[in-house]
């Protein structure tokens, strides 16, 4: 029975001391339930552990909650890794839309087995299968191969993706991809090296700046002399780094849940929430393993030396892993209530890559953002309500995350302003708004701090010198004493793995609990909400909770000011090569280098070129460009109307690259020089027929005025376009009027009538109450080099 004892009635102990009858009676009842849950929370605990050793017999262990067949095997690629890539097969009613473009969800291999991004129907895979895209999953097997590393997951991930595509070749689009967690950082690694293979990325919870934000894991590694200890552990597994250590790190972050909130959730609402909670603990409890120079390179590289975010790593031939170089857009997922990947790290990457919007628009890449408030780290995978919500938008919107111009924009999931219609399975309760952000207001969440940077570089250098010291003195002995045999019975007296093995149905009690807990569901006496002995049950949890949680953060505290203190030293500051009088950043910024300076140039030199090219379809996207900046965000509704405005002008056999490639670059060059690019468009017009300019400038009016009331300006941009649509159609009458008899050359030119007898009416916008009837010409503010508008 799952009880809220929050909202029961306060017990009145003065009474029920004067009452001991009373007091007796409920105190009894108490005890009965409490003796009650207390059996059927050691058989659910029994079960547990059942499940956690019937999990490790299994081939491929997984929680993935969706059939499936394999596709491709990692194990027969030319490098070997224990990866595979699965189609999900949708239901039978619900059969997937070959023409739409496919999904791959991969999950993290970061100590857990894979399948959370499938973990039940309301997840990424199941927002995948609603919005009717044929869907794959990329999941793992516990133990590596032997001497895989982390750049050959990244190219088995990138044969994945290229399978994926040629197996849709008639898609709207590439493969769009979702990266969980530690799955994030490696997915845009391989779009990096590999970007034509990709669409439209979505990194969910993923860690990509790892110096920055203000959450306790990030000291680790300062606070313990750098990835020593993880050369240890690796040599300790002779060879294999076991994933329970990860495990048990996230465990350390939240003492309250680890030591108390989980177990008692349990034991409070065991008659409903046994389920629940195995479900969870089969994914929880499913440990896996790491190479151990796959763990090396991460720790070092990436939970160090924060080498990605800066492209500052190199694959072994010689190519650099630069996130500039992905052209499909980012959507960037995180919570403020994650304390394994806060917004600042999910963020991060974007001002240690970028100075300024220029630049972001010099390398042609688009970045959207959306943040929960306060969702926690596993709940960005595996809550139901983040599925019902987030990754269905995401899911319903691909395509039009896919046409989003350069630059960064900030995606906003509200309730629908329209009512549901009841019983019509296209109807959305939910309206994705996206608006134009900026590297400044990126630079409000992560807010960047070179003080910090030093302490970090410092921590990254010491880190060098304390593993160079174990690999030559300690890592020799080590791994001559370490045998194989002795390095799975170390795995087995894990803290974590001890916990599921000894209490199961080899415990020689567990009969007898089993055989008890069927007794008390038969005879089940749970007590009443307002019994006061269950509420003091409830305060005393609470008041657990409170002092673990003060625990938590004393000791963050502690090893936040231990850590600023020691690597702030100038001693320990000298000692990593770092001056007091050196004001040079400590370390470099990609964007600086004269090369990039000169690559930025030459792109912005050659955008230029394209003001004054193209035809109707350009003349089109320029306008409504123009018009909803004024408005600086745009809804659901206005991209589909667009797109089915335009779709026409792209011929009978609508190309979605052609498209995304059309409405990217105008947005370019709208960003470059507004002023020139919009009184482009008469031009633009020239060969085009009036019935046709007339027709397209009406169907403008219909998009923008799709949604909300337009405002003064966004009014006022809109007669501006009409008016120079209807310039175009004066031009084109002329154009195509007859030619003046020969007699006609007697005339006096000042009689000569070469005006239409009629002119094309003006398309009509959707007039604001306080709008004036003929307002002025916008004046647009100067935009040129990429200036905010």
């Amino acid at each position: 029975m799952n009880r809220d004892t929050t909202t029961s009635p306060a017990a009145d102990w003065g009474q029920l001391l004067w009452d001991p009858l009373r007091l007796s009676a409920m105190a009894t009842e108490y005890a009965v339930d409490a003796w009650q849950r207390s059996i059927l929370y050691a058989d659910v605990r029994r079960q547990r552990g059942n499940q956690y050793l019937e999990h490790l017999q299994e081939q491929t262990p997984n929680v993935l909650d969706f059939a499936s067949e394999v596709i491709m095997s990692g194990l027969e690629l030319p490098r070997p890794v224990n990866y595979g890539l699965v189609r999900i097969l949708p239901p039978a009613d619900a059969p997937a839309d070959p023409k739409k473009r496919p999904f791959v969800v991969v999950d993290p291999r970061a100590g857990h087995g894979p399948g959370i991004g499938g973990f039940k129907p309301d997840s990424e895979v199941g927002a995948a299968l609603k919005a009717g895209h044929p869907c794959y999953f990329v999941g793992f097997l516990p133990d590596p191969v032997p001497g895989q590393t982390v750049e050959d997951v990244m190219r088995a991930e990138a044969a994945f993706v290229r399978k994926v595509g040629e197996l849709h070749p008639d898609s709207r689009g590439k493969p769009a991809v979702i990266g969980n967690c530690q799955a994030g950082w490696q997915i845009l690694m391989a779009a990096a090296v590999w970007p034509e293979l990709f669409g439209p990325i979505i990194v969910a919870g993923a860690p990509l700046s790892y110096w920055a934000g203000d959450m306790p894991m990030r000291y680790a590694g300062g606070l313990t002399g750098g990835s020593w200890l993880t050369a240890l552990t690796g040599d300790l597994g002779a060879g294999r780094f076991d994933g329970a250590w990860l495990v048990q790190n996230f465990e350390n972050l939240d003492p309250a849940n680890t030591l108390w909130s989980k177990q008692y959730n349990l034991y409070a609402k065991v008659d409903t929430e046994g389920p629940r909670h195995l479900q969870f603990e089969k994914y929880w409890g499913g440990h896996v393993f790491l190479n151990d120079v796959e763990i090396q390179y991460i720790v070092d590289n990436l939970f160090i030396g924060n080498k990605l975010s800066t492209a500052q790593l190199v694959t072994s031939d010689g190519v650099r892993i630069d996130l500039r170089n992905i052209r499909s857009p980012i959507l960037v997922f995180c919570s403020y209530g994650d304390n394994i990947t806060p917004p600042p790290q999910a963020l991060g990457w974007i001002t240690d890559l970028y100075r300024n919007d220029l630049d972001v628009l010099g390398h042609d890449q688009t970045i959207v953002y959306a943040t929960h408030d306060s969702i926690g780290h596993l709940g960005i995978f595996v809550s139901g309500s983040v599925g019902r919500k987030e990754h269905q938008e995401f899911a319903a919107n691909i395509d039009i995350i896919d046409v989003l111009p350069a630059g960064i924009h900030h995606m906003q999931i509200d309730e629908h302003p329209d009512p549901v219609q009841e019983g019509d399975p296209t109807s959305d309760v939910f309206l994705t708004r996206i608006r134009r952000s900026s590297i400044d207001e990126v630079r409000e969440i992560v807010r960047p701090d070179p003080e910090n940077d030093r302490r970090f570089a410092a921590v990254a250098r010491i880190s060098e010198v304390n593993l160079a010291c174990y690999r030559s003195f300690v890592q020799p002995w080590m791994r001559a004493l370490v045998t194989d045999q002795g390095a799975k019975w170390l795995e087995q007296l894990h803290p974590l793995r001890m916990g599921y093995e000894l209490w199961s149905d080899r415990h020689p009690l567990a009969a007898a609990v089993h055989e008890a807990a069927q007794h008390v569901r038969d005879h089940r006496q749970p007590v009443s909400e307002a019994n006061p002995f269950l509420q003091l049950q409830a305060q005393f949890s609470t008041a657990v909770e409170q002092m673990l949680d003060q625990f938590r953060d004393c000791r963050d505290q502690i090893y936040a000011q231990a850590f600023d203190t020691l690597y702030s030293l100038p001693l320990v500051q000298a000692m990593t090569g770092q001056s007091l009088h050196d004001d040079a950043p400590p370390r470099p910024h990609p964007s600086e280098t004269p090369e990039h300076r000169q690559y930025l140039a030459q792109e912005l030199t050659r955008l230029e070129a394209d003001i004054h090219s193209g035809g109707l379809a350009e003349a089109v996207i320029r306008a409504l460009f123009f018009v909803l900046a004024a408005r600086g965000e745009a809804d659901e509704r206005h991209f589909r109307h667009a797109e089915q405005l335009v779709r026409p002008r792209l011929g009978s056999d609508f190309d979605m690259q052609a498209f995304r490639h059309l409405v990217r670059r105008q947005a370019l060059l709208m960003r470059l020089d507004q002023d020139a690019v919009v009184s482009a468009i008469p031009g633009l017009l020239n060969d085009i027929a009036p019935d046709e300019i007339r027709q397209v400038a009406e169907m403008i009016v219909q998009v923008v005025g799709s949604s909300d009331v337009l405002s003064a300006q966004e009014q006022a941009r809109l007669e501006q376009v009409a008016a120079l649509f209807e310039q175009a159609d004066h031009q084109a009458q002329a154009a195509s009027a007859p030619a003046m008899p020969s007699s006609a050359s007697d005339t006096p030119a000042a009689v000569v009538d070469t005006k239409p007898k009629t002119s094309s009416p003006k398309p009509k916008a959707p007039q604001k109450k306080t709008a004036s009837k003929t307002p002025a010409a916008p004046r647009t503010s100067q935009t040129r080099r990429g200036k905010d508008k």
